[in-house]
């Protein structure tokens, strides 16, 4: 059975080798609108299940709200970098500046999980609460994808 932490570690993998795919695209492409619409559902999808598992469990624990709330906004920034290019013409400079930092963020963002979010969250709950959470994440993130896309 996988928890929580190890579930959201292989999107995050998934995410980091999307970002690269993106990355190494040029101009208004079909490949670049392709890959980056695939980023962007899944990534969506990945931080609204999050939100609905993980974070929700968070939010709910004094000691580990602040946390969930740091996490929770970098989620909203995200969306809001998705929107921006979505918008953007996609052969523009512009538009590989926005998501070179869209990408920086990213990957920040689930450096900081990795590494900070996770081991917090992982000392305050229990074995079973972590399976718990996994089973609810693994159930949302599909309806998720459907409804992003």
């Amino acid at each position: 059975m996988t928890d929580i932490f190890t579930r959201l570690k292989q999107d995050h993998d998934r995410h980091r080798e999307m970002l690269e795919r993106v990355a190494d695209t040029n101009g208004d492409t079909e490949e670049r609108r392709k890959s980056f619409e695939q980023l962007r559902i899944d990534v969506s999808a990945h931080a609204n299940a999050e939100e609905q598992s993980l974070y929700a469990e968070m939010l709910s624990r004094p000691d580990l709200q602040d946390k969930g709330r740091h996490s929770v906004a970098e989620h909203k920034e995200a969306d809001d970098y998705f929107e921006d290019l979505v918008d953007m013409d996609f052969s523009s400079s512009g538009w590989l500046t926005r998501f070179k930092t869209l990408k920086e963020r990213l990957e920040h963002h689930m450096d900081e999980e990795e590494n900070e979010i996770f081991a917090a969250a992982r000392q305050d709950l229990s074995d079973e609460r972590v399976a718990e959470l996994a089973d609810i994440f693994n159930e949302r993130k599909p309806e998720e994808k459907q409804e992003v896309a």
